[in-house]
């Protein structure tokens, strides 16, 4: 069964008129080793077909196979490893309406998950929830078919997941006053203020709990603390306009929110194992073939120039 959604998924990923045809559906193939990449998951499911990927956040890290399925509950800065290729996978964007309405239509809540639910969860797909998201594939085939089927069959899909392993969580990531939602409401004002200066008692306030609270829950859920969440996304960014020549380091770093370049510089390269400046140089060296300096430590590899540093929960071909 994977092999036909493996197939389904080298026939589309990468055509142009493929792309986004299918209302939160996004492919990914990716064929040959690539160095780890850092990115902003968005809440979404990964169905992968083949392969195997390492997904990094501040202190947890999980690996994800060929016949698993990855959910990912709030926008999460990560490092992304391919530890297998060729890779394959069918990714689908949570939509709270969606699965709002299911859950009306079903008429039931489903049993309590613990309260420090990590942001990422993986489990064993089962086989019908294999066939599903494959026939929701292969409606790329039939485009003619997408606009009465699409809805239905990820309804099909969503309806699946409930009844998996994944049920409890998804249900949790729904419900207004869970502790699953409030962190991800927390995260999502982070990545919308990453700029600003940081109040912990404000974005506690923001998701009803205490600072202790708060700090508690965000880390259990993002592997870091809201601090060092807001740090990933300035580098992030920071990283992106570097290789993409938009500014000096000095104007980048107060950009993205930095007071002082200097601080700036030291959290870069201990993140990226260089200065700011010889980083883009290795980069652009990298993406235009030419040897450029090395790392002096082990780092993680930026996504291409032109990329944001909110880019989508994983965009077509980046795994």
């Amino acid at each position: 069964m994977l092999d036909r959604l493996a197939t389904v998924i080298d026939r589309h990923c990468g055509v142009p008129d493929s792309d986004g045809k299918i209302p939160r559906l996004s492919l990914v193939a990716v064929h040959e080793p690539v160095e780890p990449t850092d990115l902003l998951y968005e809440p979404m499911i990964c169905f992968i077909a083949d392969g195997a990927k390492r997904t990094t956040a501040g202190d947890l890290g999980l690996v994800a196979r060929a016949g698993d399925m990855l959910l990912t509950t709030v926008d999460l800065p990560a490092a992304v490893c391919l530890e297998e290729v060729p890779y394959r996978s069918v990714l689908m964007r949570l939509d709270e309406q969606v699965l709002a309405g299911l859950l009306i239509e079903l008429d039931e809540t489903g049993p309590a998950v613990p309260s420090a639910a990590a942001g990422q969860i993986s489990a064993e797909m089962p086989p019908e929830l294999v066939d599903a998201v494959t026939r929701w594939a292969e409606l790329l085939d039939t485009p003619e078919d997408i606009g009465p089927l699409a809805p239905r069959i990820e309804s099909e899909i969503l309806y699946r997941l409930l009844r998996s392993s994944l049920g409890a969580v998804l249900r949790q990531w729904l419900l207004a006053d869970s502790t699953t939602s409030r962190v991800r409401r927390v995260a999502r004002w982070i990545c919308e203020h990453y700029t600003e200066p940081l109040s912990i008692d404000a974005i506690a306030a923001v998701a009803h709990l205490s600072p202790a609270g708060l700090h508690r829950h965000f880390k259990a859920a993002t592997g870091m603390s809201p601090l060092k969440y807001q740090k990933h996304l300035r580098l992030q960014e920071a990283r992106r306009r570097l290789v993409a020549g938009d500014a000096t380091a000095a104007q980048i770093a107060q950009a993205v929110g930095y007071v002082s370049a200097t601080q700036f510089s030291r959290e870069y390269r201990s993140a990226y194992g260089l200065p700011p400046g010889q980083d883009a140089t290795r980069l652009r060296a990298r993406l235009t073939g030419r040897p450029g300096p090395g790392p002096r430590s082990p780092a993680r590899s930026a996504p291409a120039p032109g990329r944001r540093t909110r880019p989508g929960p994983e965009a077509p071909r980046t795994p």
